[in-house]
């Protein structure tokens, strides 16, 4: 940057002044239009100055912090809403009419003992009870979750298989008809068993954590709140079925006794 002057002369009263003023302070004439800016660097070019980047935090790493679960997003657990929010469009979509019948994607109907097939099926499919689904999946999503996050996917996907296929098959050999029905061959149907399973799952392994010493202060109020009312939705609804809760409560309370031995380890 150049320097000024030392001074300029008014061209009015030829007085000298100096360049960083605008007016003569003698005569008031208007020497120039603006003071030339002010050089601090003292001659030395300034180095332009970089932008601050705000502060971001890590991801959290797998047991960095005893009884935080690490910081992961569950796909596995966003794949099986999913699939059940889409077995009611395609279900909607080919519902039947006069010129053919309701699509087969594996919908499981008591009593039945010749397609075991569709013990593993028949958990991911809804129809048209959108209660149902909304209460069922909302307990997936959030113990899903919990799960996956410090199992990992796979565990969260074979818990709700399993889990799902013991009630299907409970209620298979139990015939446990629903309340209020007179029919011979009833539904069963949803995710009421795997989503009680999964339940299960989280609230052993957190009950034996607690046992251990490691309380992870969990609000169990409303786990067991979700929990009742998963067990009154089989009670309400045909394709929940008894029997399906109650084996998928107890699938899942045998692999929640298991997943300890799944922890995820720290490389760090």
């Amino acid at each position: 940057m150049s320097q000024p002057d030392l001074f300029v002369v008014c061209r009015n009263c030829g007085s000298e002044v100096s360049p960083y003023v605008t007016e003569c302070p003698y005569c008031g004439q208007r020497v120039r239009k603006r003071a030339p800016k002010l050089d601090r660097s003292g001659g030395e070019p300034q180095a332009k100055r970089r932008r601050r980047r705000r502060p971001t935090l890590p991801r959290l790493r797998p047991e960095e912090i005893a009884g935080i679960a690490p910081d992961t997003r569950p796909y596995a657990t966003f794949a099986l809403l999913l699939i059940g929010a889409a077995s009611i469009l395609v279900f909607r979509a080919r519902q039947p009419t006069l010129t053919h019948g309701p699509i087969d994607l594996g919908y499981l109907f008591v009593p039945t003992h010749d397609e075991v097939w569709r013990f593993f099926t028949s958990p991911f499919l809804f129809q048209d009870q959108m209660g149902y689904a909304f209460v069922t999946l909302i307990a997936v999503a959030i113990f899903g979750t919990l799960l996956e996050r410090r199992f990992g996917p796979f565990l969260v996907v074979a818990v709700f298989v399993l889990s799902g296929a013991a009630g299907s098959a409970l209620a298979t050999v139990a015939e446990t008809p629903p309340l209020f029905t007179s029919d011979n061959l009833f539904p069963v149907f949803g995710a009421n068993g795997a989503a009680l399973g999964l339940l299960c799952a989280w609230l052993v392994d957190d009950r034996l954590a607690a046992r251990r010493g490691d309380d992870r202060e969990n609000d169990m109020l409303g786990v067991y709140v979700i929990a009742i009312s998963l067990v009154l939705l089989s009670l309400a609804e045909q394709a929940a079925n008894i029997g399906a809760a109650v084996g998928g409560a107890i699938a899942g309370s045998l692999l929640g006794l298991a997943l300890p031995l799944f922890t995820r380890k720290s490389p760090y």
